[in-house]
């Protein structure tokens, strides 16, 4: 018998090219203060985001730290999620070492930073595959957007409840099953009955354009970063016909 004794090709240290990519990230800012923030962001850990951001505001603004320091950095994030080195972890230590940053900016402000906007998230009633939605939440955050995050395995009445009472630019809804995306036009044709023509952003694993572009308000949603596009747009008065012509072909 053959000793194997080339585990190469069977255990993959994924963490060690995680790091590769850390250190070849782009650069974000000409500033090294700032850098230093973005960088702290990059590698999602909460105690160097801290540190650097308390050195960044003994000579910038909080709102320049944020929007030229953590920010930039989580954009990088996205950038190494959607080319595939990055993992559903990184991302979420990135997003809690952002979020640690800005709530150090925002007490040397006195306030919160003010949002663009509130975006009402959740998974489909019946589907606890939230993986999607932890991404769209991280994203929608770090560019500015206030996220009402109604969790996973969502009743559809509680969407519809959460779209009242907040008054949301955008709706989004992540479904990894068949047999739990058929709630999305449920909460489409509540939402039209109410006289809510919120743009329903509409994803996961099991949905299709097909199927979403099918009933009112839909709008297919591909990719999680471009959650924060669409918000954009949202905010900016496209109403659903405009941003399904855009997003979807």
């Amino acid at each position: 018998m053959k000793i194997l004794e080339d585990f190469s090709n069977i255990f993959t240290r994924y963490d060690l090219n995680i790091e590769v990519a850390r250190q070849e990230a782009r650069k974000v800012s000409k500033d090294a203060t700032l850098q230093t923030v973005a960088d702290a962001v990059v590698v999602g850990e909460t105690e160097e985001c801290e540190a650097a951001t308390k050195a960044a505001l003994a000579a910038k603004s909080p709102m320049e730290v944020i929007n030229d320091g953590l920010i930039p950095g989580m954009n990088e994030v996205s950038r190494l999620w959607d080319e595939g080195v990055y993992f559903l972890p990184q991302v979420i230590l990135a997003s809690d070492a952002m979020n640690a940053g800005i709530a150090l900016c925002e007490e040397k402000m006195g306030k919160a930073m003010d949002k663009k906007g509130k975006v009402v998230t959740h998974t489909a009633e019946g589907d606890i595959h939230d993986i999607g939605q932890v991404i769209v939440n991280a994203l929608l955050n770090a560019n500015g957007f206030e996220v009402v995050n109604l969790g996973a395995d969502v009743p559809v009445d509680k969407v519809v409840e959460a779209c009242r009472v907040n008054n949301p630019v955008m709706v989004t809804g992540t479904a990894l099953m068949t047999t739990t995306m058929t709630a999305f036009p449920k909460i489409a044709a509540q939402l039209k009955r109410l006289g809510l023509n919120i743009p329903f952003v509409c994803g996961g694993g099991a949905v299709s354009e097909e199927y979403v572009t099918s009933f009112e308000l839909g709008i297919w949603g591909k990719e999680a970063n471009q959650a924060p596009g669409m918000a954009e747009d949202a905010l900016a008065g496209d109403n659903w016909n405009d941003m399904r012509s855009k997003w979807n072909g």
